[in-house]
């Protein structure tokens, strides 16, 4: 791979990267806004909301971050050139599956770590949302595929840390733009838990940002991260659906699956 041409400062590069996650975090908030105006238990924790509006408003959510990014190639005069995407190669499909099975194994070890260390944690929103609602739930499996995965790592992998490849290098930008993932997910855990608790999870959502944004950085197909976003939380919300049917009937070990979706980084 060619190295980048430096033509900024990395600061000004840096604060850039900030500000497209800030621009794309309240353009995102503006589109669901009149959803909660609807539907006001949408915006609070732990009240059940209609399912049809609670799948809209995920799918808003996650699409504005498609339109984010969208804005922005347009008004730099960057265009749909800008966007690394191709049928995937063998190398590519490689990658996919190592990330998939990395972040994986990430989250359980990291789930059962805090498990031993008794350490606190913070729910998403999402999962909040879903609550033990299991038709929603079966609809996530659809979300995460057609939007969640394709939308956040358009945004975050193809725009936020392609951006920043023009002053930093591959590793530097990886960093930086799993800083600015985690960052841009306070708002999905602190309402749900203690200052604590919220950096616990925010540490998985880095860790795990920095596993998709590698394989990104070593294929340049965000199809690739894209996969393996998806894989990894098809994964986790497979493991929900298993502990709302079975956890309780004991049929299933309960330590094992509450490790394992303890943590959801969207």
């Amino acid at each position: 791979m060619a190295p980048p041409t430096r033509s900024e400062s990395p600061a000004r590069s840096v604060l850039v990267g900030f500000g497209l996650a800030a621009f794309a975090i309240v353009f995102v908030n503006l589109l669901v806004a009149p959803l909660a105006v609807l539907e006001p238990a949408l915006a609070e924790q732990g009240q059940s909301a209609d399912r049809g509006l609670t799948i809209l408003l995920l799918v808003v959510n996650f699409g504005g971050f498609f339109l984010a990014g969208g804005i922005y190639l347009a008004l730099t005069d960057r265009g749909w050139s800008f966007v690394d995407l191709r049928i995937p190669t063998f190398d590519d499909w490689a990658w996919a599956i190592a990330a998939t099975l990395g972040s994986i194994l990430f989250i359980v070890v990291f789930g059962f770590l805090i498990q031993f260390l008794e350490l606190p944690q913070s729910s998403n929103e999402v999962v909040s949302l879903v609550g033990d609602d299991r038709i929603l739930l079966l609809a996530m499996f659809a979300i995460v595929v057609f939007a969640n995965a394709p939308a956040e790592e358009f945004f975050f992998r193809n725009i936020v840390q392609k951006r920043l490849y023009e002053s930093l290098s591959r590793d530097g930008a990886v960093l930086t733009a799993s800083l600015i993932f985690a960052l841009v997910h306070i708002p999905s855990y602190v309402a749900s838990g203690s200052l604590s608790g919220m950096f616990v999870s925010l540490t998985a959502v880095f860790c795990g940002s920095l596993i998709f944004g590698y394989a990104y950085a070593r294929t340049d197909n965000v199809l690739v991260p894209t996969v393996a976003h998806a894989g990894f939380n098809l994964f986790q919300f497979g493991l929900l659906y298993l502990q709302l049917e079975y956890a309780d009937s004991g049929e299933l070990p309960s330590l094992l699956l509450e490790t394992a979706v303890a943590l959801f980084p969207l």
